[in-house]
């Protein structure tokens, strides 16, 4: 199944969703159409296993992160590794941008993403209340979300972009956020 997935992911971050043929699937992952059908019966199937396989890793990923950081982390190191590995994972996984931003997948992706966001926004509210135990959570949540908005605003912007430029715009990202979350107000 893991290849399956690989194979298709591979194919939209070159051809997009809209494209994809199951027959290319199983050419790209070196099986027949019959073994692919064994697993998944058409193209949406192997997109909710996309979808699935991006949401649960991901979740995962930044729980385990985020979770680890401690309150003495200076919040600029701590911004700059979180919009790295934002980074690399687009990167790593031109296909989640592509699904995540492309009309052709529905609205399934964007349903999962939404849930992967809000569940982020979660996690770094709880790593604002570590860094500041008197901000309110509803704030935290707040400042979470826009923290999160934030990156995705700038990802697809940052990968359209040349090189230089993309470099730019990360580096500015990193400040905004850094000048955002450095002093959130206490809770009185």
């Amino acid at each position: 199944m893991e290849q399956i997935l690989d194979a298709a992911e591979d194919l939209i971050a070159d051809i997009g969703y809209p494209d994809l043929t199951t027959n290319q699937v199983a050419a790209r992952a070196g099986m027949s159409p019959g073994s692919l059908y064994q697993f998944f019966r058409n193209k949406d199937e192997i997109l909710d296993g996309l979808v699935t396989r991006y949401t649960d890793g991901r979740l995962g990923f930044w729980a385990e992160r985020l979770a680890a950081v401690t309150p003495d982390i200076p919040l600029e190191t701590l911004v700059d590794g979180l919009v790295d590995e934002s980074v690399a994972f687009k990167t790593r996984s031109p296909a989640y941008w592509s699904l995540l931003y492309g009309s052709a997948t529905g609205d399934r992706l964007a349903t999962a993403s939404a849930r992967l966001h809000d569940a982020i926004a979660a996690q770094v509210a709880a790593l604002l209340r570590r860094r500041s135990p008197g901000l309110d959570q509803q704030r935290a949540l707040l400042m979470g979300t826009m923290a999160v908005a934030m990156v995705k605003a700038v990802m697809p912007l940052a990968s359209a972009a040349e090189p230089a430029r993309a470099a730019d715009l990360v580096a500015e990202l990193k400040r905004a956020l850094t000048a955002y979350l450095r002093n959130p107000p206490r809770t009185p």
